[in-house]
């Protein structure tokens, strides 16, 4: 069911979203032709989030709570701007975008949710944090757990910002070609790290590389009270390069479709050339932004953070020596 509740942020009030709601009466319109060979896999492909009523597994770390902060105060009167808030209750893993859940309708017309995947990148994403911050826009991003620990700074700016910050495998393979025990350490590193990152529990929102939803994996994260993200409004950015172009295919599907879930990636730099042309062009149509944020963090696991700390600090035969006696400028 879809239900109202107190407002945490102190804005207007907060919508709640909770596994098994009611199927929206009439199926959505169907998507354009992808492009030949793109890795996205059919609506079919995808089995239903595990239900909310599943009893908790004790062997599995609870939800804590919070997993977001409001970010800075917005500075841009006439800036697009969040027009509202919604707070996911996560329990038993709801699945969220058209492209393969179809259980949670919560967008009215005109409203989209913006969502990044593959950062942190150095360049891109702090890019697409300086054109969301200067039209005072929230985002969800979804990030690969190597990343994490390639730019944790990166990504706990993200954090900090407001932003809802998930996850995305540890390594961005197609869990559909793994094993269940590696399916399950694929998604817990991934989460281990991002939560290091951030120094924080993340979001308890997960998004599967290439959109491939293996049964077990998705009974896992039901366990595991994760929400899945599918799309509604796919970007095609990891094909598209140009900037205009990637604006022009989002701005034609959401004339469309009229609203839903819009998927780029941070990571690519066509994506953060994009983003102020985009939002601009958001604005100009009258869409409004909605953000969408975990009722309770995810906590990680203790097993999978050693692993990730372990992987942080690899000896090797140089190890000790400070970095002034191992890098020196000879010519500036």
């Amino acid at each position: 069911m879809v239900r109202p509740v107190a407002d945490a942020l102190g804005a207007e009030p907060i919508v709640v979203a909770q596994a098994g709601g009611l199927p929206r009466a009439t199926p959505p319109q169907a998507r354009p032709g992808a492009p030949a060979g793109t890795p996205v896999a059919t609506p079919a492909a995808a089995p239903a989030p595990a239900p909310a009523a599943k009893a908790a597994n004790p062997n599995l770390p609870p939800l804590v709570g919070p997993a977001y902060v409001k970010g800075p105060a917005c500075a841009n009167p006439s800036a697009l701007g969040v027009s509202r808030t919604v707070l996911i209750d996560t329990s038993g893993g709801p699945g969220f975008g058209f492209e393969h859940f179809k259980q949670h309708d919560f967008l009215k017309p005109g409203e989209v949710v913006l969502t990044f995947d593959d950062g942190p990148w150095l360049g891109n994403t702090p890019a697409v944090l300086r054109a969301l911050e200067q039209e005072c826009v929230k985002a969800i991003f979804f990030s690969i757990g190597k990343h994490a620990t390639y730019y944790p700074d990166i990504i706990k700016q993200v954090y900090e910002a407001g932003h809802s910050v998930g996850s995305h495998t540890w390594s961005h393979v197609d869990l559909s070609k793994k094993t269940p025990d590696e399916q399950k350490e694929e998604i817990e590193k991934g989460i281990s790290a991002v939560k290091a990152a951030i120094g924080q529990p993340i979001a308890p929102f997960f998004r599967f590389p290439q959109l491939k939803h293996p049964a077990d994996a998705v009974a896992y994260l039901g366990d595991r009270n994760v929400a899945i993200f599918s799309t509604d409004l796919d970007s095609f950015d990891f094909r598209i390069k140009k900037p205009d172009q990637i604006v022009k295919r989002v701005m034609d599907k959401l004339a469309k479709h009229g609203k839903g879930i819009i998927l780029m990636h941070d990571f690519q730099h066509g994506t953060a050339q994009a983003t102020p042309m985009l939002l601009a062009e958001l604005k100009k149509g009258g869409y409004k932004v909605v953000h969408m944020v975990g009722a309770n963090g995810l906590q990680s696991m203790a097993q999978y953070d050693a692993m990730i700390a372990k992987n942080e600090k690899l000896p090797t035969a140089g190890a000790g020596r400070p970095t002034s006696s191992v890098v020196r400028t000879i010519d500036q």
